[in-house]
């Protein structure tokens, strides 16, 4: 294969060759490429954050079972894992504008098929168009934020996009509530919609190119690799709770088994898949024609930050899941009074963002990596008291305090996690991030929802009531999340700030 060379866009804005404390941190129109990027993601965030809190209205108004309404969660999750890969070499490729106007193009597409979706086949195809301008989005952002913004400003500008990753889900789920008390599912995405098309059609005028693009060949058998590999372990992780579901009948049985052959048979194909993915990469890296580079796992400070980030988002997206269970189960709450419960943490997360980043700018990542780990960790085990008789104003005030900790600890992770490598992998680094948060992600999820509801079942089985095996299953999920949140407070000791490179940087090849 012919190796890659660059060239610069016709109308790329010209990353300044140096940058002092005293000067403004963007141009005009980097500024303005930053905030669409921002709002963009805010609205795809947004967007999948809603579908949780509807699935039982899709159930009852599709006619269709619970399975398959699962199916609008998994099917997005899979696309976002057979995506996001790729976009490491997207990114490199296609210039800052093309790769937005294709990312919400897609996302508004997807949106305006499922505001007009007549069943649940063409919801389900919405879904994944959707996911696939989604998958895009956020490692733009990353790339975008990492090529124009200097180093000494990183951590205030990365906060930003705390605010973006905490609010949208909170916001999420509380809007989907009252939109579907008060008018119904499809007002989901007859709100998102305009907002998606606005910030295409403002995006499509206003961004102009960042950096410079490559003229590297795509490798197809890359591609197929990456999927069968991602997808499958995701797709894997997602039946371990048919697989492990309790139930009494024939019909039962045969359901767990049929879960049991499809959880085996999918992680099987993923991690073989994902051997032949590593193993094509490392050869195509040699001539710089590698669809993910894995040359960005040689950075220590890049290995570490993104083991801190997958075990966070095993230990948050797993308990930030379970939360909402064992409130409607356990302490029978309603979904919006569910939402408004979280919401408190969300907005103390994103308003804490900005503020973090300064800290990070001027003083480091352990000032704030070790309290905030220990944090996390701590209101982690202060879940697994959680009862059916847990006042709401305390599992508030929990949950208040745990996305403090978080937004101690993601904001510096990824900040020093890109900026610990050279400018030419950025795209890739974020393209790793992406992966390893959604493959957490899931298998946090996955798991901590297997754990609750294993151990429901077992409690109703040996006598308990519905209320107290609820309440059983959820201490011991958090349990779980807690333990797996204890290996933080080590790691936060050994992440480092990366010495602030030159601006001008030059990009290896």
């Amino acid at each position: 294969m012919a190796a890659t060379h660059t060239t610069s866009s016709t109308d790329s804005i010209r990353i300044p060759a140096a940058s002092t404390k005293g000067a403004p941190i963007l141009t005009r129109e980097q500024s303005r490429v930053v905030w669409l990027l921002l709002a963009a993601a805010f609205v795809a965030i947004l967007n999948e954050t809603t579908m949780g809190v509807a699935i039982p209205h899709l159930i009852e108004d599709l006619s269709i079972t619970a399975l398959a309404a699962q199916w609008l969660t998994t099917a997005f999750m899979l696309t976002m894992a057979v995506v996001i890969p790729i976009t490491g070499f997207l990114l490199r490729r296609f210039t800052t504008r093309a790769m937005f106007v294709t990312a919400m193009s897609l996302f508004s597409a997807g949106t305006l098929i499922a505001l007009l979706a007549p069943g649940f086949p063409v919801l389900l195809i919405a879904r994944v168009v959707q996911a696939s301008g989604t998958a895009i989005m956020m490692p733009l952002l990353m790339t975008t934020l990492m090529t124009v913004v200097p180093a000494h400003s990183r951590g205030r500008m990365m906060g930003r996009v705390s605010v973006v990753i905490s609010l949208a889900p909170a916001i999420g789920p509380t809007l989907s509530g009252f939109l579907l008390d008060t008018v119904g599912w499809r007002a989901i995405f007859a709100v998102v919609l305009p907002i998606a098309l606005i910030a295409l059609g403002v995006g499509a005028r206003w961004i102009h190119n960042l950096g410079e693009t490559t003229h590297a060949p795509i490798d197809i058998l890359s591609v197929i690799l990456s999927a069968f590999g991602f997808g499958g372990i995701v797709y894997g992780l997602s039946q371990i709770g048919g697989a492990t579901a309790h139930g009494a009948g024939a019909e039962a049985a045969a359901a767990g088994a049929a879960s049991t052959v499809s959880l085996v048979v999918a992680l099987s194909v993923g991690v073989v898949s994902l051997a032949f993915f590593v193993w094509r990469q490392l050869i195509l890296q040699k001539v710089d024609d590698a669809l993910l580079d894995l040359r960005v796992f040689r950075s220590a400070n890049f290995s570490l930050a993104i083991g801190q980030i997958s075990l966070l988002s095993i230990a948050f997206f797993g308990a930030i899941t379970v939360i909402p269970l064992y409130m409607q189960d356990v302490l029978e709450v309603s979904a919006l009074q569910t939402g408004l419960v979280v919401l408190p943490g969300a907005l103390v997360m994103g308003l804490a963002g900005p503020f973090i980043g300064r800290i990070y700018d001027r003083w480091g990542t352990r000032v704030l990596l070790v309290p905030g780990s220990i944090v996390a960790s701590a209101l982690l085990w202060v879940f697994t008291t959680f009862d059916a008789s847990t006042p709401v104003w305390s599992i508030a005030l929990a949950q208040t305090a745990l996305s403090l900790g978080l937004a101690m600890s993601f904001t510096p992770l990824f900040t020093a996690s890109l900026a610990s490598l050279q400018p030419s992998f950025y795209s890739y680094g974020s393209a790793v991030v992406g992966t390893a948060q959604q493959l957490a992600g899931a298998a946090g999820i996955a798991l901590l929802i297997t754990v609750y509801s294993a151990v429901s079942a077992g409690a109703v089985a040996a006598g308990a009531d519905e209320i107290a095996a609820g309440a059983a299953g959820a201490q011991a999920a958090f349990t779980l999340a807690a333990i797996a949140s204890m290996p933080l407070i080590v790691g936060a000791f050994f992440i480092r700030k990366p010495a602030d490179q030159p601006f001008d940087a030059p990009i290896a090849h």
